[in-house]
Order: structure tokens, then sequence, then C-alpha cells
């Protein structure tokens, strides 16, 4: 009884072992066709649909998708100014300052030419170099204001000569950001050849 039960069991393992030989698993990674070989034989194609994949939904994109919002991050974005110490930046004007480097308090007047149109001042630095200014210069080292509360800007304003007279300088500092004061006002007087200091030989 027991030799009808194994002969079954080894004609069916034969049957099956026929079906997977490496040639046949060769051509079907060859050839990208990975449904079983009972498929092939020709079962029934309820069997066929069973073990078929089901095809992948078609993804569409909108616009929306790609814009950062708290639901979609940008992975590339850089998150140190957040977690990094805030710098403030200044305000950079784009107009030419005769001596920045220097404050007003260390400039001398030394010489006024008031013929022509356009009178002209001469100005010297403490390294002694002679600077010719004239009026509509901006001149000096300009300070930094801050306008805005804690996130506000920082801007810099600077001092320009308004007028040479025969005696002396007058520079004015307006700030644009608050046009109902009236400018600040500074002059420099003429040094006289007693106040200029002489080299000694």
């Amino acid at each position: 009884m027991k030799t009808p039960v194994v002969a079954t069991a080894l004609a069916a393992l034969a049957l099956s072992s026929a079906a997977c030989t490496p040639d046949k698993a060769l051509e079907a990674a060859n050839t990208g066709t990975t449904r079983p070989a009972a498929v092939d034989a020709g079962a029934d194609s309820g069997a066929a649909e069973a073990t078929a994949l089901p095809a992948l939904p078609k993804m569409e994109f909108a616009e929306n998708d790609f814009a950062e919002s708290d639901r979609n991050r940008d992975p590339f974005r850089t998150y140190v100014s957040v977690i990094g110490p805030e710098v403030k930046k200044v305000a950079n004007v784009q107009k030419e300052v005769i001596l920045p480097q220097f404050s007003l308090d260390e400039l001398k007047l030394v010489a006024i030419v008031t013929g022509g149109e356009y009178p002209r001042a001469m100005v010297v630095d403490p390294a002694g170099k002679g600077w010719v200014i004239k009026r509509g210069d901006w001149v000096g080292r300009p300070e930094v204001v801050h306008i805005g509360g804690a996130n506000g800007t920082d801007y810099q304003i600077n001092w320009r000569v308004n007028k040479v007279r025969d005696g002396d300088i007058v520079f004015t500092r307006e700030d644009p950001a608050q046009p109902g004061i009236p400018p600040a006002s500074r002059v420099i007087a003429l040094r006289t050849e007693s106040e200029q200091p002489r080299d000694r030989l």
C-alpha cells in the first residue's frame, strides 16, 4: 500500500522539478518573465490573476507639493541661522566718503580757497596728509544708527560739507529715517599760524 503512495509522490516531485530546471530559470531571468511554470503550462486565467502583482497607481504632483511648508520641509535648507548667533548687518551706503576712517574731531582745517564758484578747503588727517574738500562732499567716519526696535536694522549716516566760509567749514548730518528732525550741524574753524604746530630744527 505504501508503494503506490510513494510512487505518486515521486512522480509529482519529478514533474515539479522538470518545470523548475535551471535552464528555465535562466531563461525567465533573461526575458524578465517571472510567472510560475503552471501559468505557462496553461493553468486557468484565474490562478494567473491571483499570482500577478497589482499595478502601482500613477502619482500626480502639483506645484504646491514642491513649496516649503510645515508639512513639506526643504531637505537642503540650512538651519544655521536658526540655531546660530544672530549677526546684525549694517546697511552700507553707496556713496564715496572722504577719510571714512577718521572722525571730524581728528581732522584739522589748515587752508581755505574762497575764489571761484566752488570754494574749497584743505583738512589734514592725523597722519599729516592733506585732503581737499568742497561743498557736497561726504567726510569722516560714519555713525551707526539703529531703527525699528529689536528686529530693526542699523544704517550709517555721514557728515556732509554744507558751507565753506572764510574762516570755517560747516558740516551737516541728516537722518533720512527721521526727516522731521532738523539736521545736526558742526563747525570746524580754520587754525591760525600760531595754532599750527611748527617743526623743530
